[in-house]
Order: structure tokens, then sequence, then C-alpha cells
């Protein structure tokens, strides 16, 4: 009788097959955008999930300007930084941070759904956003990805 079957195999991140993914994000919500590709980074797609190791895929966001917010979060979503130094508070609303930085946006809501670990750090290099449609990884010959769940709204 062979009891092996049972056994589940751990993946490491050299032994990860690794793929590339290509996500317009024009007119999808950003919340809901930022959380599946979380999930995609960190690997949670794959049956081969290990959760100690890096063995998610890459992805690319273009249209990043794009974007959109449900109800008035334009004007109501704060981003904060902060310098460190006494009176260093900078409050930066939605809509100016479209203005300025719309590649921020993105990426600070798919850096937020990550662990914040030396494993989040490394999950976060593997994802590209870009303001235009165009992008440099055409090597790479990406699959686009339609994001189903960042397409619906709570109107």
């Amino acid at each position: 009788m062979n009891t092996l079957s049972y056994r589940t195999v751990s993946v490491s991140a050299e032994k990860a097959e690794r793929k590339w993914y290509l996500v317009d994000a024009t007119n999808l919500v950003t919340g809901r955008m930022c959380a599946e590709i979380a999930s995609i980074l960190r690997g949670k797609n794959k049956p081969s999930y290990t959760p100690h190791a890096d063995t998610g895929d890459y992805v690319i966001v273009i249209n990043a300007e794009k974007v959109r917010f449900t109800g008035d979060k334009w004007n109501q979503k704060e981003y904060l930084n902060y310098s460190l130094h006494p009176g260093g508070l900078k409050v930066t609303l939605a809509s100016e941070m479209l203005d300025k930085f719309p590649i921020r946006i993105i990426e600070r809501g798919v850096k937020g759904m990550l662990p914040k670990t030396k494993l989040g750090k490394a999950m976060v290099k593997k994802l590209f956003v870009y303001e235009g449609a165009e992008h440099p990884h055409a090597a790479q010959k990406p699959e686009v990805l339609v994001l189903k769940n960042a397409q619906k709204s709570d109107k």
C-alpha cells in the first residue's frame, strides 16, 4: 500500500515556474484590481502555492492613469507620507496623486496587501506599472489577464 500519495510538496523559489501577465487598468476599480494582483504576485492562483517562498508570477499593469475609485474617494481618500521630522506629515488626496504620480496609486495599493517582510519586498519587485499602453516587456510574451472582480461596481 502506497502511503506517500498524501504528501504536500513545497516548491522552492528557484524551482517555481513563473509566468508574465499583462493587466489593462482602464476603468478597473483600484482596490479590487490591487487585491487580485497581490494574489498573483504571492502565487495564490497556483496549486503549488507555498506560503514561505516567493513562487508568484510577474505582473505588468498598463494605463495606470485610467483607474477608478467608487464613491467619492477621489476627494476623500488621503495618502499619508511622514518624513520622521516634527511636522513632517504630508497629506495627498487621491485626485492629486492621479495628476502627479498615477503609478503610485497601484504600487501602494498592491504593496499594502503583501506581507511586510523580506518576502513581501521580493514579491513587490515583480510588479511593473506604466502610465500609458506601452511597456518594455514584450520579449517576455505576457499573457493578457482579465480581472473580472475589478470590473464590478458597488453603485
